[in-house]
């Protein structure tokens, strides 16, 4: 029996399927968004047995795979980035990267193939520049290894057939957005295209166990375009994140199947390109003013590495019948939660005053550990006293004013000593186990916000 296919129709904004056009997506709430597509929904049983009894002979046990012999993961000459990776790439897997237009996305891929063509063949396929314009663009970046190769090439189908007979160790994708499939009806960059040609990779990366590094362009929310089905079917999704108008990038990992999610890389973008910022800490923390009030330090965890970032807040009197709260790089729930704490349990009075919370530098505090620098730079801003250049606080506050406990003591203190500060606020029960005699730094430990403030008059 021949195959069977009927019409379905496909959201372009976020991929949900119905039977029949609808002007407004169930799903993500878009109009206008839903297209017309073609999908098969019955196969010959006769050829899913034939099928079934070729793929039965490729079962393997699990200890029978070997992965001791040959190296597992390719070095790709940028710490940061292998530190998000997990250690560097994984052969066969297939790795998506999106950021904002002009964040570094193709800067960063090409740049590693300088250190990777050392002892690799790496092929980069573009689907928006022609060579010469990579060339012009490696020159600038000073990329030079023979090892490397360009193919200016859209047809998915016709690039996974290359790189099956080329079969080069690694291959850049840029971008996934530009690539189609000549079968199928739809534009090049629709939901569809998109969600086919990631599948005709992602198989071609694990048949023939090269790793692939595909280029995702993002909408106007900052998620990458196309189906959400694409991130699920990539085995890494990468963020790089900032503004174009700075110098500084962060590359986070959204989804890493072989490694954490927790760790970040931190970039500066220079003349040459991006260069790696070995000491976060430091960056965040250059320029920090001495005399002003509302500046507090506070120290988070991103993975396996503490970060130091300074939190600025400006507390005003109001012009509005309603005062505004605006919080840059911090959730502005949680800014409210802490407001609402100091007036409850301090007894100060914000109902008037427009408040405002800025981290530096673009990072952004997820981590409840932030809550204490957060609160000491509200008093600081609303009392108009400084805090010491040479304290440092983290702790989680709860709504009873109360300091909660925080994970990894050891390596923050460790950080803020290596930093150059004096003394560090902590929450009085993450001082359990902890050897303050391999320190040479004042660790207080508190139980309440109201003792946090007193440490610091």
């Amino acid at each position: 029996m021949a195959v069977k296919t009927k019409s379905v129709y496909v959201c372009t904004n976020c991929g949900y399927e119905c039977a029949k056009w609808n002007g407004r997506c169930q799903s993500c709430g878009e109009w206008n968004t839903f297209e017309e597509v073609e999908t098969v929904v019955s196969r010959s049983s006769k050829a899913a047995v034939k099928k079934a009894a070729s793929i039965s002979t490729k079962i393997i046990g699990l200890s029978a795979v070997d992965i001791t012999n040959d190296e597992i993961r390719y070095r790709t000459g940028m710490s940061e980035l292998d530190r998000v990776l997990g250690g560097g790439i994984v052969k066969g897997s297939l790795i998506l990267l999106g950021g904002e237009p002009g964040i570094g996305k193709s800067t960063l891929l090409l740049q590693i193939c300088e250190f990777l063509g050392n002892d690799n063949s790496i092929l980069y396929i573009s689907g928006e520049e022609s060579t010469r314009q990579i060339k012009l663009r490696a020159n600038r970046l000073g990329v030079k290894t023979e090892n490397l190769y360009l193919l200016a090439e859209t047809d998915a189908e016709a690039i996974c057939e290359t790189i099956a007979l080329e079969k080069p160790n690694i291959v850049i994708i840029d971008s996934i957005q530009t690539m189609g499939i000549s079968g199928i009806s739809s534009a090049q960059g629709s939901v569809t295209q998109v969600r086919e040609c990631t599948n005709m990779f992602m198989r071609t990366a694990k048949t023939e166990e090269i790793p692939m590094l595909i280029v995702g362009h993002v909408n106007k929310d900052g998620a990458i375009a196309g189906p959400k089905v694409m991130e699920h079917i990539v085995d890494a999704v990468l963020y790089f994140e900032g503004q174009r108008n700075m110098s500084y990038r962060i590359l986070r990992a959204a989804k890493n199947r072989f490694g954490s999610t927790n760790e970040i890389g931190v970039f500066e973008m220079v003349d040459k390109g991006l260069a790696e910022v070995a000491n976060p800490s430091m960056m965040l923390l250059s320029g920090r003013p001495t005399d002003v009030s509302g500046c507090c330090v506070a120290c988070v965890m991103e993975g396996s590495r503490p970060i130091m970032a300074e939190v600025q807040a400006l507390v005003t009197k109001s012009g509005f019948s309603s005062p505004r709260r605006t919080a840059t790089g911090f959730d502005y729930n949680r800014l409210s939660l802490i407001i609402a704490v100091l007036e409850k349990r301090l007894g100060f009075a914000f109902g008037s005053l427009d408040v405002y919370i800025n981290i530096v530098g673009g990072l952004r505090l997820d981590e409840p550990a932030a809550d204490l620098s957060i609160a000491l730079a509200l008093y600081s801003a609303l009392t108009d006293k400084i805090v010491s250049d040479k304290i440092i606080a983290f702790g989680e506050i709860g709504l009873g004013g109360e300091l909660r406990n925080v994970s990894h003591v050891t390596q923050r203190v460790g950080e803020a000593k290596r930093m150059g500060f004096e003394k560090c606020i902590v929450p009085k029960q993450s001082l359990k186990g902890l050897d303050l005699s391999k320190y040479d730094i004042e660790v207080k430990g508190v139980t309440s916000i109201r003792e946090a403030f007193e440490m610091i008059k």
